[in-house]
């Protein structure tokens, strides 16, 4: 794991549309409910088993409610052997402080990306 990010440089990523892998630790439920644009939900208790999926990133943020649980998850990521070579960050304060500053959609809002602020559960 190579530290944390914050919210708003993970902002800047996207708005840049830079080749970063933003990865949903939640269960499927809360992704669907809310999730950042263009991440994808790989949830903790699957994250072993599909692990393989992140081989050849060159930039992984993980992300959960608080921060917390996405630190164990970058960590969990760094050691695997085919992410050896990519830039792991877990995201500082999680969905909570995102979703507070620029909002976060629904499986519904996904097409129109002017989703109204919300909490993030």
């Amino acid at each position: 794991m190579d530290g944390e990010i914050s919210t708003d440089e993970v902002k800047e990523l996207l708005e840049e549309d830079a080749d970063v892998r933003i990865v949903d630790i939640r269960d499927e439920r809360s992704f669907e409910h809310s999730h950042i644009p263009d991440s994808e939900n790989i949830p903790f208790n699957e994250l072993m088993d599909r692990i393989e999926e992140l081989e050849g990133d060159d930039h992984i943020v993980t992300v959960c409610p608080h921060g917390k649980a996405s630190v164990q998850a970058a960590q969990l990521i760094g050691s695997y052997e085919g992410t050896a070579d990519a830039r792991v960050e877990s995201m500082e304060g999680g969905l909570d402080k995102y979703g507070m500053k620029f909002g976060l959609v629904r499986e519904a809002d996904d097409e129109d990306e002017s989703a109204e602020r919300e909490s993030p559960f």
